[in-house]
């Protein structure tokens, strides 16, 4: 099994900078393919981004895309998600998911291991 810690997360101004880093555990790891998502109040988990094994195959949402950027370093067992132009809108618990696959998709379901979330809060 694996373990997944997420921390970076605060508040920012509209306009910064956060990165987030997914600190992994287990001997599966990896292997795993990487995604991040985001939950704000009321309303559902939504994919962020995601990496493959190799890091070769990268997946972003529209709404971050050119904003934010995904990377992997399997020798320190971190992911790590670096976002900047940040908007208010983009306010929410951030995870690190991982699922065992190196294939990256987009929905939540598929992804059997996660962290326990940071804040990330933007202010206008």
């Amino acid at each position: 099994q694996v373990q997944l810690v997420e921390s970076g997360g605060g508040l920012v101004q509209a306009g910064g900078s956060l990165r987030l880093s997914c600190a992994a555990s287990g001997r599966t790891f990896s292997r795993n393919a990487v995604g991040w998502f985001r939950q704000a109040p009321g309303k559902e988990k939504e994919f962020v981004a995601g990496t493959s094994l190799s890091g070769a195959a990268i997946d972003y949402s529209d709404s971050v895309k050119g904003r934010f950027t995904i990377s992997r370093d399997n020798t320190k067992n971190i992911v790590y998600l670096q976002m900047n132009s940040l908007k208010a809108e983009d306010t929410a618990v951030y995870y690190c998911a991982a699922r065992a696959t190196m294939m990256v998709v987009r929905s939540s379901g598929e992804y059997p291991y996660w962290g326990q979330g940071t804040q990330v809060t933007v202010s206008s």
